[in-house]
């Protein structure tokens, strides 16, 4: 029997993993992840960004977890010689009436830790990025660029070199609760008795949660696929770092921007467009099934009848080149449709409570057999180390 079972095998499970077994060396732990390598969804498709702390409400999960987990991070990155990259961001106000949005945002920043950000004027942003338009900005050193793979690469090694266990191609199709422990039953037909349970399935996690306790989750996973274009190399030069605009602070996803990447190439995106499939990373993936529970969950229709422009507006920017480059133009005038071809997609697990508020920050539900993470969108990355510690807390207190 394992003391812990841990589905999932994404950035926030195999954290988990790591700093249970660091803690507690002589605590029996498997992973379980359903494909053949780890991050092979959300961590494996996001855009290796590391994320300072800046937007997220101070006090809130998202930035108690983001600051710590910055931190640890880089620590880790420097101990097990992973690479990375502290480049620097800016945050870019390009009209008027995004300047108090920007002083708001600049405001939480300092709330939350980030005493070296600093404002800069239109002239300190050509200094910075000489093709960006912009009246002022926020420039955030803190910001960096990473592979999130390689770093849940190196994260798996070392849950290994302390004997925990990771299992791939196990898909979890029931867990039986019994009086001492559960039973988790994977779709190979194998089970595996285990004390707790620590649900990390990202995509799933809402599916994995109805498993681990009878009554309903008042929570449902909708997914958000985001697409990038890449700027061809010749372009290059247009972009020296990141590039941000001011976030909507009604709607959760952070606008298109620009990426340069810890591999090289430059990405420009992404857009925020309604799934028809949890991991459906192209235009015409469809799981009917997922799509018709999507559309039945009451949160969602309520999501949909709110958002309704803004969401058709994602959509036609997936469809149109020139649309997303004309988003993109606000940032950088002189990109023109040809300088970008179509990059990769990722898609983001967006939880959705039943009254229809898009969670904001992390969600860990708890019951007698189950640690549910049921919410861990960005910057889960950034924080999967400080989530990792959350949650291993919670089981040590258990076990």
């Amino acid at each position: 029997m394992y003391d812990i079972t841990i589905i999932g095998g994404g950035i926030v499970g195999l954290a988990t993993a790591l700093r249970i077994k660091e803690q507690k060396p002589s605590i029996k732990v498997l992973l379980l992840e359903k494909e053949n390598e780890v991050a092979k969804h959300q961590t494996g498709h996001n855009s290796g960004v590391i994320h300072s702390g800046l937007y997220y409400k101070p006090g809130s999960l998202k930035a108690t977890n983001c600051i710590r987990g910055y931190q640890m991070l880089i620590d880790f990155c420097n101990r097990e010689n992973v690479h990375y990259d502290l480049c620097g961001k800016i945050v870019v106000a390009t009209s008027e009436e995004q300047r108090p949005l920007l002083r708001n945002l600049f405001d939480r920043g300092m709330q939350n830790g980030l005493v070296d950000n600093r404002m800069i004027s239109q002239s300190e942003i050509r200094e910075i990025e000489p093709h960006v338009h912009g009246l002022e900005g926020i420039w955030v050193p803190y910001t960096g660029i990473i592979d999130y793979k390689t770093v849940c690469e190196k994260y798996a090694e070392c849950v290994r070199k302390l004997d925990g266990e990771i299992l791939f191609d196990e898909k979890i199709i029931d867990i039986k609760n019994r009086n001492t422990h559960s039973e988790v039953v994977s779709a190979t037909g194998k089970l595996f008795e285990t004390r707790l349970v620590v649900n990390c399935a990202g995509l799933y996690s809402d599916k994995v949660a109805q498993l681990t306790q009878p009554e309903n989750i008042n929570v449902r996973i909708i997914p958000f696929r985001g697409e990038y274009y890449k700027i061809k190399p010749d372009k290059h030069y247009l972009v020296k770092n990141l590039i941000y605009p001011v976030p909507d602070p009604n709607f959760p996803f952070l606008g298109v921007h620009f990426t340069r990447m810890i591999e090289g190439g430059i990405e420009a995106g992404p857009n925020a467009v309604f799934a028809f499939k949890r991991e459906g990373y192209d235009k015409l993936d469809i799981n009917f099934p997922e799509l018709f529970e999507s559309l039945a969950w009451p949160g969602f229709r309520k999501v949909a009848l709110k958002y309704w422009k803004t969401g058709i507006g994602e959509y036609y920017r997936s469809f149109s080149k020139a649309a997303f480059t004309k988003a993109l133009q606000g940032l950088i005038p002189e990109i023109q449709s040809d300088d970008l071809f179509p990059g990769g997609s990722g898609v983001r697990a967006q939880a959705c409570d039943y009254d229809g508020g898009l969670l904001d920050d992390f969600s860990i539900i708890e019951n007698k057999t189950a640690i549910n993470v049921c919410n861990a969108p960005s910057p889960a990355a950034t924080s999967s180390l400080s989530i990792g510690q959350t949650v291993s807390e919670r089981v040590l207190a258990r076990i």
